[in-house]
């Protein structure tokens, strides 16, 4: 039965809890409503070599992201689900090759099912999987090129192995125009002490250069074109993005070494407590060949991103899909020998954080409601979320042998409704794109655009699908791009926004998205013209100042 209906019912899980949902919530900020905006300006623009954010230069990542949202939102238009279907889709082909290697080492249905299943629903995955950033895209290319480096290993026949070889190579070549020379370092990372151990460097010398040729031949024209366009963008890349991001004292996002161990435990949820015991069978088994590659695909890159100076959850997407194979092999074993004191210790596990975030949400909701009386139907979402968690983990809590997949439905539910039944108090302040779709039809008649917030910048700039947006008073990311002479009038200061203001309204009526939350930003707004049209929601603010009228010649 398992080895009939398993990839079935992954397709049904993943149409009903990953898809439907793609266009239930407005886009987060900074991550979604930055690459929605620079994939769509692609399409505007018709510019596919340089990335541009409002039409600035944009240089912290490569291309080949970009055209996946780009192309999601040409397909399926430009809409929340165009903005996220390629997280989504990369997501589900993870989940695959998840199976298909687990399938490819033990060849037991039931092994490849559990591993695919418990992937697809990692807490940090299925997180991730309906929410537009590269992570997904670059975690599938990595994905890919490890278990077609299994394939090529395990292969018995010279075209197998060349052809795995070869996709080992494509995907290298995605990966590099996502992310940058990450996806070179990671393969190799795993391979060379792999072939050293099993004494087969011979072959990675050999075929190897096959990769090498195909990685290049597919990224190669891309890294010419960009370098042609833009000059400054390979320094740039390296510099910023690889070497100061990696060693830098002032990296961005710096946590300590240790950061990455209890972000795995909880990346797990909700199957934390099978990690010890996974953990434990994988290393007694380390000798044999394929649960030796799957801990070094797992160990080597946590190690390396530990030492790295800047870190984010997301880094640790990569060694996710060999940590749910194993545990999904150790698993089986554990239900094929009747011991389900692990998986009822889970659910038990489970069942607490459940009641205890059920019973937090009625204390709060009863003392300091974060819901109105008009949102019922959010807070139902969510209570119907929290209700299908604590039953996807009573039944294995009852009979764990039997009922040991229940906690996907849990998370699975999660990250179906959770996002849309968010408090307003939220969606306001961290989805500004639809208090901007609120006000989209005067926000259209304006001539010139004003954000003092690059999220709410871009969330405009996206739904108006007009990049030139003015920045006032930030700079933030792209102040690297700010600097070219091209841009230098994108920039509008406090002391500059009164004959700035003067200037454009002449032209016509200028709208104005504001962020205001501190003292700073309410002077921003103190300085900007009195009258016209405003609207308040959250911390943010939408002005339509109306066109000035010429004055009579004396």
């Amino acid at each position: 039965m398992i080895k009939r209906w398993a990839l079935p019912f992954l397709l049904l899980a993943f149409s009903l809890f990953y898809l439907l949902p793609l266009a239930s919530h407005g886009l987060w900020i900074p991550d979604e409503t930055r690459y929605a905006q620079i994939s769509q300006e692609m399409l505007l623009s018709g510019d596919w070599v340089s990335p541009h954010f409002m039409g600035i230069r944009y240089f912290e990542k490569p291309i080949a992201g970009y055209w996946m949202i780009a192309i999601g939102q040409a397909v399926f238009g430009d809409n929340l689900f165009g903005v996220r279907i390629a997280s989504a889709l990369s997501t589900g082909l993870s989940v695959l090759l998840a199976y298909l290697i687990t399938r490819r080492m033990w060849n037991d249905p039931r092994k490849s099912f559990a591993a695919a299943l418990l992937y697809m629903s990692f807490g940090l995955i299925a997180g991730q999987a309906g929410y537009s950033n590269l992570d997904p895209q670059f975690t599938l290319w990595v994905n890919l090129s490890l278990v077609a480096l299994w394939f090529a290993l395990d292969s018995q026949t010279t075209r197998a192995r060349l052809l795995a070889w070869a996709v080992l190579g494509a995907a290298c070549g995605m990966g590099f125009m996502t992310k940058g020379f990450l996806a070179w370092l990671l393969p190799v990372l795993i391979a060379l002490p792999y072939m050293l151990w099993q004494r087969r460097l011979g072959e990675l010398l050999r075929y190897g250069l096959v990769a090498v040729l195909v990685a290049i031949g597919i990224s190669l024209p891309w890294v010419l074109s960009v370098h042609a366009h833009e000059p400054d963008f390979w320094r740039f890349f390296f510099w910023h993005e690889h070497i100061r991001r990696f060693a830098a004292e002032n990296a961005q996002h710096t946590r300590p070494w240790w950061f990455y161990l209890p972000l795995l435990v909880v990346s797990c949820l909700p199957w934390a407590l099978l990690l010890p015991g996974t953990l434990m069978q994988a290393w007694k088994d380390k000798r044999q060949a394929n649960s030796g590659f799957l801990l070094l695909w797992l160990l080597l890159p946590l190690v390396f991103f530990s030492l790295s100076r800047g870190k984010l959850p997301t880094y640790i997407m990569p060694c996710l899909l060999p940590l749910a194979v194993l545990m999904g092999h150790a698993l089986i074993d554990r239900i094929s020998n009747r011991q389900g004191r692990a998986i009822r210790l889970n659910s038990l596990l489970n069942l607490l954080i459940g009641v205890g975030a059920l019973v937090a949400l009625l204390v709060i909701q009863l003392t300091r409601p974060v819901y109105g009386h008009n949102e019922m139907l959010s807070l139902s979402l969510v209570f119907i979320m929290l209700m299908g968690w604590i039953i996807a983990n009573l039944l294995p809590a009852s009979r764990p042998l039997q009922y040991w997949p229940a906690p996907a439905l849990g998370i699975w539910l999660l990250v179906a409704l959770l996002p849309a039944g968010m408090p307003g108090l939220i969606v306001h302040n961290e989805m500004p794109d639809q208090f901007i779709k609120e006000h989209l039809q005067e926000l259209k008649q304006t001539k010139t655009l004003l954000s003092n917030d690059l999220g709410a910048a871009s969330a405009l700039a996206w739904r108006l699908q007009r990049p030139q947006v003015s920045l006032y008073n930030t700079e933030g990311e792209l102040k690297y791009g700010l600097a070219y002479p091209d841009s230098e009038q994108r920039k509008v200061s406090m002391a500059d926004v009164g004959q700035w203001m003067t200037e454009a309204r002449k032209q016509g009526s200028v709208g104005v998205v504001m962020r205001v939350k501190n003292v700073v930003e309410n002077e921003e707004v103190a300085l900007l013209p009195p009258g016209g049209k405003r609207y308040e929601e959250g911390n943010l603010l939408i002005l339509i100042v109306p066109q000035s009228q010429p004055q009579p010649a004396p």
